[in-house]
Protein backbone atom coordinates (compact mmCIF):
# COMPACT_ATOMS: atom_id res chain seq x y z
CA UNK A 1 0.00 0.00 0.00
CA UNK A 2 1.42 3.39 -1.04
CA UNK A 3 1.21 5.86 1.85
CA UNK A 4 1.52 9.65 1.88
CA UNK A 5 5.04 9.25 3.27
CA UNK A 6 6.01 7.06 0.30
CA UNK A 7 4.54 9.58 -2.15
CA UNK A 8 6.62 12.33 -0.52
CA UNK A 9 9.70 10.11 -0.79
CA UNK A 10 9.01 9.40 -4.50
CA UNK A 11 8.71 13.11 -5.21
CA UNK A 12 11.92 13.86 -3.31
CA UNK A 13 13.68 11.08 -5.21
CA UNK A 14 13.04 12.82 -8.54
CA UNK A 15 14.07 16.20 -7.10
CA UNK A 16 17.32 14.73 -5.77
CA UNK A 17 17.97 12.88 -9.03
CA UNK A 18 17.52 16.13 -10.97
CA UNK A 19 20.28 17.78 -8.91
CA UNK A 20 22.71 14.85 -8.80
CA UNK A 21 22.27 13.27 -12.24
CA UNK A 22 24.79 15.58 -14.03
CA UNK A 23 27.45 14.74 -11.44
CA UNK A 24 26.72 11.02 -11.70
CA UNK A 25 27.05 11.15 -15.50
CA UNK A 26 30.41 12.90 -15.09
CA UNK A 27 31.59 10.17 -12.72
CA UNK A 28 30.36 7.49 -15.13
CA UNK A 29 32.32 9.08 -17.98
CA UNK A 30 35.39 9.16 -15.76
CA UNK A 31 35.30 5.36 -15.74
CA UNK A 32 34.23 4.95 -19.39
CA UNK A 33 34.65 7.97 -21.59
CA UNK A 34 31.55 7.14 -23.70
CA UNK A 35 29.50 5.63 -20.82
CA UNK A 36 29.31 2.10 -22.27
CA UNK A 37 32.79 1.86 -23.73
CA UNK A 38 36.08 3.69 -23.88
CA UNK A 39 38.95 4.12 -21.47
CA UNK A 40 38.94 6.08 -18.21
CA UNK A 41 39.36 9.87 -18.16
CA UNK A 42 42.02 11.63 -16.12
CA UNK A 43 40.44 14.03 -13.60
CA UNK A 44 42.67 16.80 -12.29
CA UNK A 45 42.36 18.63 -8.97
CA UNK A 46 40.72 21.72 -10.48
CA UNK A 47 37.93 19.62 -12.00
CA UNK A 48 37.34 17.92 -8.67
CA UNK A 49 37.08 21.29 -6.94
CA UNK A 50 34.53 22.51 -9.51
CA UNK A 51 32.46 19.36 -9.04
CA UNK A 52 32.70 19.68 -5.26
CA UNK A 53 31.38 23.25 -5.47
CA UNK A 54 28.50 22.04 -7.65
CA UNK A 55 27.76 19.33 -5.08
CA UNK A 56 27.83 21.95 -2.32
CA UNK A 57 25.25 24.09 -4.12
CA UNK A 58 23.01 21.05 -4.65
CA UNK A 59 23.20 20.11 -0.98
CA UNK A 60 22.25 23.64 0.06
CA UNK A 61 19.33 23.66 -2.38
CA UNK A 62 17.98 20.31 -1.22
CA UNK A 63 17.64 21.52 2.35
CA UNK A 64 18.23 20.44 5.96
CA UNK A 65 18.85 16.70 5.58
CA UNK A 66 21.36 17.12 2.78
CA UNK A 67 23.14 19.97 4.57
CA UNK A 68 23.71 17.56 7.44
CA UNK A 69 24.79 14.88 4.97
CA UNK A 70 27.35 17.29 3.51
CA UNK A 71 28.71 18.03 6.97
CA UNK A 72 29.07 14.32 7.66
CA UNK A 73 30.72 13.71 4.27
CA UNK A 74 33.31 16.38 5.14
CA UNK A 75 34.47 14.08 7.97
CA UNK A 76 34.88 11.03 5.71
CA UNK A 77 38.06 11.21 3.60
CA UNK A 78 37.70 7.48 2.96
CA UNK A 79 34.59 8.20 0.86
CA UNK A 80 35.47 11.46 -0.95
CA UNK A 81 38.67 12.86 -2.51
CA UNK A 82 40.47 15.55 -0.48
CA UNK A 83 39.19 18.36 -2.73
CA UNK A 84 35.60 17.45 -1.87
CA UNK A 85 36.42 17.21 1.84
CA UNK A 86 37.98 20.70 1.76
CA UNK A 87 34.99 22.28 -0.01
CA UNK A 88 32.33 20.55 2.10
CA UNK A 89 34.14 21.44 5.33
CA UNK A 90 33.10 25.05 4.59
CA UNK A 91 29.43 24.03 4.83
CA UNK A 92 27.80 25.94 7.68
CA UNK A 93 24.54 24.79 9.20
CA UNK A 94 22.83 28.18 8.97
CA UNK A 95 19.24 28.21 7.74
CA UNK A 96 16.60 30.95 8.18
CA UNK A 97 14.35 30.04 11.13
CA UNK A 98 10.85 28.73 10.55
CA UNK A 99 7.95 31.18 11.06
CA UNK A 100 7.18 31.81 14.72
CA UNK A 101 3.58 30.49 14.64
CA UNK A 102 4.83 27.08 13.45
CA UNK A 103 7.61 26.99 16.05
CA UNK A 104 5.15 28.06 18.76
CA UNK A 105 2.93 25.09 17.92
CA UNK A 106 5.84 22.70 18.51
CA UNK A 107 6.84 24.46 21.73
CA UNK A 108 3.35 24.45 23.24
CA UNK A 109 2.71 20.87 22.16
CA UNK A 110 5.74 19.84 24.24
CA UNK A 111 5.48 22.17 27.26
CA UNK A 112 2.07 23.81 27.30
CA UNK A 113 1.04 27.49 26.95
CA UNK A 114 4.08 29.77 26.70
CA UNK A 115 2.56 32.41 29.00
CA UNK A 116 2.28 29.83 31.80
CA UNK A 117 5.72 28.27 31.39
CA UNK A 118 7.90 31.35 30.81
CA UNK A 119 8.06 34.76 32.48
CA UNK A 120 9.02 36.30 29.13
CA UNK A 121 9.71 34.99 25.65
CA UNK A 122 11.41 36.72 22.70
CA UNK A 123 9.79 35.43 19.51
CA UNK A 124 12.75 36.50 17.35
CA UNK A 125 15.11 33.52 16.96
CA UNK A 126 18.74 34.29 17.78
CA UNK A 127 19.93 31.47 15.48
CA UNK A 128 18.52 29.09 12.92
CA UNK A 129 19.86 25.71 11.82
CA UNK A 130 18.70 22.89 9.59
CA UNK A 131 17.06 20.89 12.37
CA UNK A 132 16.14 23.55 14.93
CA UNK A 133 16.20 27.18 16.05
CA UNK A 134 17.02 28.97 19.30
CA UNK A 135 15.09 31.64 21.20
CA UNK A 136 15.77 33.53 24.44
CA UNK A 137 13.34 33.62 27.33
CA UNK A 138 13.12 34.03 31.12
CA UNK A 139 12.28 31.43 33.75
CA UNK A 140 12.13 32.47 37.44
CA UNK A 141 13.99 35.65 36.59
CA UNK A 142 16.88 33.81 34.89
CA UNK A 143 17.67 34.19 31.19
CA UNK A 144 17.46 30.90 29.29
CA UNK A 145 17.97 29.68 25.73
CA UNK A 146 15.17 27.60 24.23
CA UNK A 147 16.03 25.26 21.37
CA UNK A 148 12.99 24.17 19.34
CA UNK A 149 12.99 21.45 16.70
CA UNK A 150 12.09 22.76 13.25
CA UNK A 151 8.38 22.13 12.53
CA UNK A 152 7.56 19.07 10.42
CA UNK A 153 11.25 18.26 10.05
CA UNK A 154 10.64 14.60 10.93
CA UNK A 155 8.60 13.95 7.78
CA UNK A 156 11.17 15.62 5.54
CA UNK A 157 14.09 13.75 7.15
CA UNK A 158 12.29 10.40 6.89
CA UNK A 159 11.53 11.02 3.20
CA UNK A 160 15.14 12.04 2.51
CA UNK A 161 16.51 9.02 4.33
CA UNK A 162 14.36 6.78 2.11
CA UNK A 163 15.71 8.59 -0.95
CA UNK A 164 19.29 8.03 0.23
CA UNK A 165 18.58 4.32 0.75
CA UNK A 166 17.01 4.02 -2.71
CA UNK A 167 19.94 5.87 -4.28
CA UNK A 168 22.64 3.71 -2.70
CA UNK A 169 22.55 0.87 -5.28
CA UNK A 170 23.05 3.44 -8.07
CA UNK A 171 25.93 5.18 -6.30
CA UNK A 172 27.68 1.91 -5.48
CA UNK A 173 28.05 1.18 -9.21
CA UNK A 174 30.46 4.10 -9.47
CA UNK A 175 32.71 2.99 -6.61
CA UNK A 176 35.26 0.30 -5.88
CA UNK A 177 34.59 -2.41 -3.31
CA UNK A 178 36.39 -0.78 -0.37
CA UNK A 179 34.83 2.65 -0.93
CA UNK A 180 31.41 1.09 -1.52
CA UNK A 181 31.75 -0.57 1.89
CA UNK A 182 32.56 2.83 3.43
CA UNK A 183 29.58 4.46 1.71
CA UNK A 184 27.17 1.81 2.99
CA UNK A 185 28.52 2.31 6.50
CA UNK A 186 28.19 6.06 6.03
CA UNK A 187 24.49 5.68 5.15
CA UNK A 188 23.90 3.70 8.35
CA UNK A 189 25.89 6.24 10.36
CA UNK A 190 24.02 9.20 8.86
CA UNK A 191 20.65 7.64 9.68
CA UNK A 192 21.78 7.22 13.29
CA UNK A 193 23.45 10.64 13.64
CA UNK A 194 20.60 12.74 12.24
CA UNK A 195 18.03 10.96 14.40
CA UNK A 196 20.23 11.53 17.44
CA UNK A 197 20.50 15.24 16.63
CA UNK A 198 16.71 15.49 16.47
CA UNK A 199 16.43 13.84 19.89
CA UNK A 200 16.80 16.70 22.36
CA UNK A 201 16.51 14.35 25.33
CA UNK A 202 19.72 12.67 24.23
CA UNK A 203 21.39 16.06 23.75
CA UNK A 204 20.34 17.06 27.28
CA UNK A 205 21.91 13.88 28.68
CA UNK A 206 25.18 14.41 26.78
CA UNK A 207 25.29 18.07 27.80
CA UNK A 208 24.75 17.20 31.46
CA UNK A 209 27.45 14.51 31.37
CA UNK A 210 30.04 16.79 29.77
CA UNK A 211 29.11 19.61 32.15
CA UNK A 212 29.67 17.29 35.11
CA UNK A 213 33.11 16.36 33.75
CA UNK A 214 34.13 20.03 33.84
CA UNK A 215 32.64 20.79 37.25
CA UNK A 216 35.07 22.99 39.14
CA UNK A 217 36.96 24.08 36.00
CA UNK A 218 36.76 27.87 36.05
CA UNK A 219 38.09 28.17 32.49
CA UNK A 220 35.18 26.31 30.87
CA UNK A 221 31.46 27.12 31.02
CA UNK A 222 28.75 24.70 29.87
CA UNK A 223 25.05 25.62 30.21
CA UNK A 224 22.86 23.79 32.71
CA UNK A 225 19.72 22.06 31.42
CA UNK A 226 16.27 22.97 32.75
CA UNK A 227 14.63 19.53 32.74
CA UNK A 228 11.25 21.02 33.71
CA UNK A 229 11.15 22.97 30.45
CA UNK A 230 12.65 20.36 28.12
CA UNK A 231 11.36 17.42 26.10
CA UNK A 232 12.00 15.37 22.96
CA UNK A 233 11.53 18.43 20.71
CA UNK A 234 12.39 21.30 23.08
CA UNK A 235 15.59 21.87 25.06
CA UNK A 236 15.76 24.73 27.56
CA UNK A 237 19.10 25.57 29.11
CA UNK A 238 20.94 28.31 30.91
CA UNK A 239 21.84 31.15 28.53
CA UNK A 240 25.46 32.21 28.92
CA UNK A 241 26.36 35.28 26.91
CA UNK A 242 29.77 35.70 25.36
CA UNK A 243 31.81 37.05 22.47
CA UNK A 244 32.23 34.81 19.43
CA UNK A 245 35.59 33.11 19.76
CA UNK A 246 36.85 34.17 16.31
CA UNK A 247 36.07 37.89 16.90
CA UNK A 248 39.72 38.64 17.64
CA UNK A 249 39.29 42.44 17.56
CA UNK A 250 36.67 42.30 20.31
CA UNK A 251 38.77 39.84 22.31
CA UNK A 252 41.73 42.22 22.09
CA UNK A 253 39.52 45.11 23.18
CA UNK A 254 38.52 43.02 26.24
CA UNK A 255 42.22 42.66 27.09
CA UNK A 256 42.25 38.87 26.88
CA UNK A 257 45.34 36.76 26.12
CA UNK A 258 44.38 34.95 22.90
CA UNK A 259 47.21 32.43 23.27
CA UNK A 260 45.90 31.37 26.68
CA UNK A 261 42.40 31.06 25.22
CA UNK A 262 43.76 28.72 22.53
CA UNK A 263 45.57 26.64 25.16
CA UNK A 264 42.40 26.42 27.28
CA UNK A 265 40.33 25.29 24.29
CA UNK A 266 42.87 22.68 23.22
CA UNK A 267 43.25 21.26 26.72
CA UNK A 268 39.46 21.08 27.12
CA UNK A 269 39.18 18.91 24.01
CA UNK A 270 42.13 16.77 25.04
CA UNK A 271 40.36 16.11 28.34
CA UNK A 272 37.11 15.22 26.55
CA UNK A 273 38.82 12.86 24.11
CA UNK A 274 41.51 11.27 26.26
CA UNK A 275 40.06 11.36 29.78
CA UNK A 276 36.27 11.59 29.71
CA UNK A 277 35.48 9.59 26.57
CA UNK A 278 32.57 11.88 25.62
CA UNK A 279 33.07 15.02 23.56
CA UNK A 280 31.41 18.04 21.97
CA UNK A 281 31.79 17.28 18.26
CA UNK A 282 30.85 20.55 16.56
CA UNK A 283 33.51 23.09 17.58
CA UNK A 284 33.06 25.66 14.82
CA UNK A 285 33.28 29.34 15.97
CA UNK A 286 29.49 29.72 16.11
CA UNK A 287 29.37 27.18 18.95
CA UNK A 288 32.19 28.70 21.00
CA UNK A 289 32.17 32.01 22.89
CA UNK A 290 34.35 33.82 25.42
CA UNK A 291 33.21 35.67 28.54
CA UNK A 292 34.85 38.82 29.89
CA UNK A 293 36.91 36.83 32.40
CA UNK A 294 38.32 34.57 29.66
CA UNK A 295 36.01 31.62 30.31
CA UNK A 296 35.23 29.63 27.14
CA UNK A 297 31.55 28.82 26.63
CA UNK A 298 30.39 25.75 24.66
CA UNK A 299 27.05 25.75 22.83
CA UNK A 300 25.01 23.16 20.89
CA UNK A 301 25.69 19.57 21.95
CA UNK A 302 23.43 18.02 19.30
CA UNK A 303 26.51 16.65 17.56
CA UNK A 304 28.49 14.82 20.21
CA UNK A 305 30.27 11.51 20.36
CA UNK A 306 31.97 8.91 22.49
CA UNK A 307 35.32 7.12 22.29
CA UNK A 308 36.03 3.87 24.07
CA UNK A 309 39.14 3.17 26.15
CA UNK A 310 40.92 1.30 23.37
CA UNK A 311 40.56 4.21 20.92
CA UNK A 312 41.63 6.63 23.65
CA UNK A 313 44.82 4.64 24.18
CA UNK A 314 45.55 4.60 20.45
CA UNK A 315 44.95 8.36 20.14
CA UNK A 316 47.47 8.86 22.95
CA UNK A 317 49.94 6.61 21.11
CA UNK A 318 49.38 8.60 17.91
CA UNK A 319 49.99 11.98 19.61
CA UNK A 320 53.12 10.70 21.37
CA UNK A 321 54.45 9.26 18.10
CA UNK A 322 53.84 12.56 16.27
CA UNK A 323 55.56 14.50 19.05
CA UNK A 324 58.53 12.10 18.87
CA UNK A 325 58.54 12.10 15.02
CA UNK A 326 58.46 8.31 15.17
CA UNK A 327 57.13 7.24 11.75
CA UNK A 328 56.85 3.54 12.61
CA UNK A 329 54.94 4.31 15.80
CA UNK A 330 52.56 6.61 13.87
CA UNK A 331 51.83 3.82 11.38
CA UNK A 332 51.40 1.26 14.18
CA UNK A 333 48.88 3.52 15.92
CA UNK A 334 46.91 4.06 12.71
CA UNK A 335 46.83 0.30 12.01
CA UNK A 336 45.66 -0.54 15.52
CA UNK A 337 42.92 2.12 15.32
CA UNK A 338 41.67 0.56 12.09
CA UNK A 339 42.48 3.61 9.95
CA UNK A 340 45.29 1.95 8.04
CA UNK A 341 45.15 -1.57 6.62
CA UNK A 342 47.83 -3.92 7.98
CA UNK A 343 48.48 -4.91 4.35
CA UNK A 344 49.28 -1.32 3.29
CA UNK A 345 52.76 -0.61 1.96
CA UNK A 346 54.53 0.74 5.06
CA UNK A 347 57.39 2.16 3.03
CA UNK A 348 55.00 4.22 0.92
CA UNK A 349 52.96 5.32 3.91
CA UNK A 350 56.15 6.21 5.72
CA UNK A 351 57.15 8.48 2.84
CA UNK A 352 53.77 10.23 3.05
CA UNK A 353 54.25 10.88 6.76
CA UNK A 354 57.87 11.97 6.26
CA UNK A 355 56.80 14.44 3.57
CA UNK A 356 54.14 15.86 5.85
CA UNK A 357 56.71 16.36 8.61
CA UNK A 358 59.53 17.62 6.38
CA UNK A 359 57.30 20.17 4.62
CA UNK A 360 56.36 21.60 8.01
CA UNK A 361 59.95 22.14 9.13
CA UNK A 362 60.05 25.81 8.21
CA UNK A 363 60.01 26.67 11.91
CA UNK A 364 61.26 24.83 14.95
CA UNK A 365 61.30 21.06 14.42
CA UNK A 366 58.45 20.52 16.92
CA UNK A 367 56.12 23.32 15.79
CA UNK A 368 54.55 21.53 12.82
CA UNK A 369 50.81 21.37 12.62
CA UNK A 370 48.90 18.20 13.42
CA UNK A 371 46.45 19.38 10.75
CA UNK A 372 49.13 18.79 8.12
CA UNK A 373 49.74 15.28 9.47
CA UNK A 374 46.03 14.46 9.63
CA UNK A 375 45.50 16.06 6.21
CA UNK A 376 48.02 13.76 4.56
CA UNK A 377 46.56 10.72 6.35
CA UNK A 378 43.09 11.73 5.06
CA UNK A 379 44.39 12.16 1.50
CA UNK A 380 46.11 8.78 1.64
CA UNK A 381 42.97 7.14 3.00
CA UNK A 382 41.15 8.09 -0.19
CA UNK A 383 44.00 7.19 -2.56
CA UNK A 384 44.54 3.63 -1.32
CA UNK A 385 41.51 3.52 -0.32
CA UNK A 386 41.03 2.47 3.29
CA UNK A 387 38.17 2.22 5.76
CA UNK A 388 37.71 4.79 8.48
CA UNK A 389 35.79 4.03 11.70
CA UNK A 390 32.95 6.54 12.05
CA UNK A 391 33.82 7.77 15.55
CA UNK A 392 37.46 8.11 14.61
CA UNK A 393 36.53 10.17 11.54
CA UNK A 394 34.69 12.54 13.87
CA UNK A 395 37.71 12.70 16.19
CA UNK A 396 40.05 13.52 13.30
CA UNK A 397 37.75 16.27 12.05
CA UNK A 398 37.30 17.70 15.56
CA UNK A 399 41.09 17.83 15.96
CA UNK A 400 41.56 19.81 12.76
CA UNK A 401 38.62 22.18 13.36
CA UNK A 402 39.76 22.91 16.91
CA UNK A 403 43.26 23.62 15.72
CA UNK A 404 41.86 25.97 13.07
CA UNK A 405 40.09 27.94 15.80
CA UNK A 406 43.27 27.96 17.90
CA UNK A 407 45.34 29.27 14.98
CA UNK A 408 42.75 32.02 14.46
CA UNK A 409 43.30 33.04 18.06
CA UNK A 410 47.10 32.70 17.86
CA UNK A 411 48.76 32.32 14.42
CA UNK A 412 51.85 30.85 16.13
CA UNK A 413 49.90 28.33 18.17
CA UNK A 414 51.72 25.00 18.53
CA UNK A 415 49.22 22.17 18.89
CA UNK A 416 51.89 19.51 19.41
CA UNK A 417 53.59 21.43 22.22
CA UNK A 418 50.30 21.86 24.10
CA UNK A 419 49.34 18.23 23.54
CA UNK A 420 52.81 17.06 24.64
CA UNK A 421 52.62 19.15 27.82
CA UNK A 422 49.17 17.75 28.56
CA UNK A 423 50.27 14.16 27.98
CA UNK A 424 53.31 14.70 30.19
CA UNK A 425 51.25 16.26 33.00
CA UNK A 426 48.80 13.37 32.89
CA UNK A 427 51.63 10.82 32.97
CA UNK A 428 50.99 9.36 29.52
CA UNK A 429 54.55 9.87 28.23
CA UNK A 430 56.08 8.29 31.33
CA UNK A 431 53.70 5.36 30.93
CA UNK A 432 54.74 5.05 27.29
CA UNK A 433 58.43 5.01 28.28
CA UNK A 434 57.73 2.37 30.95
CA UNK A 435 55.88 0.17 28.46
CA UNK A 436 58.71 0.59 25.97
CA UNK A 437 61.25 -0.47 28.61
CA UNK A 438 59.16 -3.54 29.50
CA UNK A 439 58.74 -4.51 25.85
CA UNK A 440 62.46 -4.04 25.23
CA UNK A 441 63.41 -6.25 28.20
CA UNK A 442 60.98 -8.93 26.94
CA UNK A 443 62.57 -8.77 23.49
CA UNK A 444 66.06 -9.07 24.98
CA UNK A 445 64.95 -12.06 27.06
CA UNK A 446 63.39 -13.76 24.01
CA UNK A 447 66.51 -12.99 21.94
CA UNK A 448 68.76 -14.64 24.54
CA UNK A 449 66.50 -17.69 24.65
CA UNK A 450 66.50 -17.89 20.85
CA UNK A 451 70.29 -17.61 20.66
CA UNK A 452 70.59 -20.56 23.03
CA UNK A 453 68.29 -22.67 20.82
CA UNK A 454 70.01 -21.67 17.55
CA UNK A 455 73.30 -23.58 18.07
CA UNK A 456 71.80 -27.14 18.27
CA UNK A 457 69.48 -26.43 15.31
CA UNK A 458 72.37 -25.07 13.25
CA UNK A 459 74.46 -28.14 14.04
CA UNK A 460 71.66 -30.49 12.95
CA UNK A 461 71.22 -28.55 9.68
CA UNK A 462 74.95 -28.74 8.94
CA UNK A 463 74.90 -32.50 9.59
CA UNK A 464 72.05 -32.94 7.06
CA UNK A 465 73.94 -30.88 4.47
CA UNK A 466 77.02 -33.04 5.04
CA UNK A 467 74.89 -36.18 4.39
CA UNK A 468 73.34 -34.65 1.24
CA UNK A 469 69.99 -34.91 3.01
CA UNK A 470 69.03 -31.21 3.00
CA UNK A 471 66.10 -29.91 0.96
CA UNK A 472 64.61 -26.42 0.58
CA UNK A 473 60.95 -25.86 -0.33
CA UNK A 474 59.86 -22.35 -1.29
CA UNK A 475 56.24 -21.23 -1.68
CA UNK A 476 55.78 -18.03 -3.65
CA UNK A 477 52.75 -15.91 -2.75
CA UNK A 478 51.26 -14.11 -5.73
CA UNK A 479 48.34 -12.15 -4.35
CA UNK A 480 48.37 -9.73 -7.29
CA UNK A 481 48.51 -12.51 -9.95
CA UNK A 482 51.84 -11.26 -11.30
CA UNK A 483 52.84 -14.68 -12.68
CA UNK A 484 49.47 -15.11 -14.36
CA UNK A 485 49.85 -11.70 -15.99
CA UNK A 486 53.38 -12.47 -17.18
CA UNK A 487 52.23 -15.82 -18.58
CA UNK A 488 49.39 -14.18 -20.50
CA UNK A 489 51.73 -11.58 -21.95
CA UNK A 490 54.21 -14.28 -22.97
CA UNK A 491 51.51 -16.34 -24.71
CA UNK A 492 49.99 -13.27 -26.40
CA UNK A 493 53.45 -12.20 -27.55
CA UNK A 494 54.20 -15.61 -29.05
CA UNK A 495 50.80 -15.72 -30.78
CA UNK A 496 51.28 -12.17 -32.12
CA UNK A 497 54.72 -13.03 -33.48
CA UNK A 498 53.46 -16.19 -35.18
CA UNK A 499 50.40 -14.34 -36.49
CA UNK A 500 52.51 -11.55 -37.96
CA UNK A 501 54.83 -14.11 -39.59
CA UNK A 502 51.85 -16.08 -40.96
CA UNK A 503 50.26 -12.92 -42.37
CA UNK A 504 53.45 -11.96 -44.18
CA UNK A 505 54.00 -15.52 -45.43
CA UNK A 506 50.42 -15.94 -46.73
CA UNK A 507 50.41 -12.51 -48.34
CA UNK A 508 53.63 -13.32 -50.22
CA UNK A 509 52.82 -16.87 -51.33
CA UNK A 510 49.02 -17.31 -51.29
CA UNK A 511 45.83 -15.27 -51.64
CA UNK A 512 45.06 -11.92 -50.07
CA UNK A 513 41.96 -13.38 -48.36
CA UNK A 514 44.05 -15.92 -46.43
CA UNK A 515 46.49 -13.20 -45.43
CA UNK A 516 43.55 -11.03 -44.29
CA UNK A 517 42.25 -13.77 -42.00
CA UNK A 518 45.70 -14.16 -40.43
CA UNK A 519 45.96 -10.38 -40.17
CA UNK A 520 42.65 -10.09 -38.32
CA UNK A 521 43.81 -12.81 -35.94
CA UNK A 522 47.02 -10.85 -35.32
CA UNK A 523 45.10 -7.61 -34.72
CA UNK A 524 42.87 -9.37 -32.16
CA UNK A 525 45.88 -10.75 -30.33
CA UNK A 526 47.54 -7.32 -30.42
CA UNK A 527 44.40 -5.76 -28.88
CA UNK A 528 44.40 -8.33 -26.07
CA UNK A 529 48.08 -7.70 -25.41
CA UNK A 530 47.54 -3.93 -25.36
CA UNK A 531 44.62 -4.28 -22.96
CA UNK A 532 46.69 -6.48 -20.68
CA UNK A 533 49.39 -3.82 -20.46
CA UNK A 534 46.87 -0.98 -20.04
CA UNK A 535 44.68 -2.64 -17.42
CA UNK A 536 45.28 -1.60 -13.81
CA UNK A 537 45.76 -4.57 -11.57
CA UNK A 538 46.03 -4.64 -7.83
CA UNK A 539 46.49 -1.54 -5.71
CA UNK A 540 48.64 1.38 -6.60
CA UNK A 541 51.39 1.66 -4.03
CA UNK A 542 52.75 5.03 -5.07
CA UNK A 543 50.34 7.76 -3.96
CA UNK A 544 50.22 11.09 -5.78
CA UNK A 545 51.93 13.02 -3.01
CA UNK A 546 55.14 14.39 -4.39
CA UNK A 547 56.46 17.41 -2.53
CA UNK A 548 55.62 19.58 -5.55
CA UNK A 549 51.97 18.44 -5.61
CA UNK A 550 51.58 18.94 -1.88
CA UNK A 551 52.79 22.52 -2.22
CA UNK A 552 50.47 23.09 -5.16
CA UNK A 553 47.54 21.93 -3.01
CA UNK A 554 48.44 24.25 -0.19
CA UNK A 555 49.04 27.09 -2.62
CA UNK A 556 45.51 26.69 -3.95
CA UNK A 557 43.87 26.95 -0.54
Amino acid sequence: MVTLAHLRAYRRFFVVAYHFLPLLLSYARDRRRFLLFGGPRRVDSRTRIERAETLLESLLTLGPTFIKLGQLLSTRPDVLPPEYVDVLSQLQDEVPPAPWPEARAVLEDELGPIEEEFDAFDTEAISGASLGQVYTAEVDGEEVAVKVRRPNIEELVNADLRVIRWSLPVLLRFLGQARAFSLENLADEFDRVIRQEMDYQREAEMLAEIRANFAGDEDVAIPAVLDSHSGARVLTMEYIRGTKINDVDELDAMGLDRHELAVTLQRAYLQMLLEDGVFHADPHPGNLAVREDGTIVFYDFGMSGRVDEFVQEKIVDFYIAVANQDIDAILDALIEMGTLSPEADRATMGKVMELAIEDARGEDIETYRVQQIVGQVEDTIYEFPLRLPSNLALVLRVATVVEGVCVTLDPDFDFIAVATDYLTEQGYREESIRQFAEETSDQVRRSVQSSIRVAPKLERALDRIDRDDFYVRADVEDGNDVFETLAKRLVYGMLLASGAFSTAFLYALTTVEAAAVAGLFSVGIAALLYRNFRGRRGTRVTPQFTRHEMRQRRGGE
